[in-house]
């Protein structure tokens, strides 16, 4: 049995970089099958205080993957092991 993927986006509302980020987020992770989880830095002052400067931000199974922007080719093949 295969274990779902977790792809957690940090980020804040009205946050256009992370409205970008969703889109490719949930393109791939449709594709792959990921979990996507959503955290909001206006809500946790711990991720506040670590990521403020680079929402959003992209963790694959809590390890950091990208932020600012993210590469649809490069989240897919993270995704899919390659």
């Amino acid at each position: 049995m295969t274990t779902s993927r977790t792809v957690t986006l940090i980020g804040k509302p009205g946050c256009h970089l992370c409205d970008d980020a969703r889109t490719v987020i949930e393109k791939v992770a449709a594709e792959t099958g990921a979990v996507v989880e959503e955290r909001d830095i206006t809500r946790d002052p711990e991720l506040y205080d670590r990521y403020w400067e680079q929402i959003p931000v992209v963790l694959v199974d809590g390890e950091q993957h990208t932020f600012w922007r993210v590469d649809e080719r490069r989240l897919r093949a993270a995704l899919s092991g390659r």
